[in-house]
């Protein structure tokens, strides 16, 4: 039997890692969210049938535990089929375990409700306070996806940064303001959409400052 070269292990182990493709992001995205809002919709079924899960309290309490498990199985699932975790889902993730142990050990519902806040004015602060020093940190984020010039990174990462802090207070108001059920719900069929256009709406600038363009003009 032939023996496996020592130098091609090595070559297969320096492989650069691979990246996940849209479809699955969005899935590993979504995934958890779905969870969260059909627990909690369905929390009281899901208690009967699972006498394990009624433990954990009523259906907020149920729908926080499966969205930690969903979100550790997202990130999971990222590792294996990408061999790195993204620097926003895990950021998230942690405040999710952190916030959700807390709501479960506490039966208080207000930490996972302010989850959404807490993520979105790190996320915010950290990129305009990036901009303070001279750094457009979200290129560092999104360089493999595009290839803008400095202005059009600095432009970019103010758009995100009072995005960001524009959800947080958005957050804020509607955990304050109405149901649980409401906030849950919109959470899932609110906050996406919104980023979706959100997202969209900055294709303008990232085609105005591509250096592809750029290149091929």
């Amino acid at each position: 039997m032939q023996e496996q070269d020592p130098q091609m292990s090595t070559i297969e182990a320096a492989k650069p890692k691979t990246e996940a493709s849209p479809l699955l992001k969005l899935i590993l995205e979504l995934g958890p969210l779905m969870v969260f809002f059909f627990a909690n919709s369905r929390g009281d079924w899901l208690a009967s049938r699972f006498p394990v899960l009624a433990e954990l309290g009523g259906p907020i309490f149920i729908a926080t535990g499966l969205f930690m498990a969903a979100t550790a199985a997202a990130l999971l699932v990222s590792w294996v089929m990408t061999r790195t975790l993204p620097m926003m889902p895990l950021v998230s993730g942690i405040v999710v375990f952190v916030f959700g142990a807390l709501t479960l050990w506490l039966q208080n519902d207000t930490f996972i409700k302010m989850k959404p806040t807490i993520v979105n004015t790190l996320f915010g602060a950290i990129l305009l306070g990036g901009l303070l020093f001279g750094k457009s940190l979200l290129g560092y984020v999104f360089h493999a996806a595009f290839k803008l010039d400095d202005d059009g990174w600095r432009k970019l990462t103010i758009r995100w940064g009072v995005f960001f802090l524009f959800l947080a207070v958005l957050n804020e108001v509607v955990w304050r303001s109405f149901s649980t059920d409401f906030w849950v719900a919109f959470k899932v069929w609110g906050t996406m959409p919104i980023t979706i256009i959100f997202t969209l709406a900055q294709m303008p600038l990232i085609m105005k400052h591509s250096l592809e363009q750029e290149g091929a003009e």
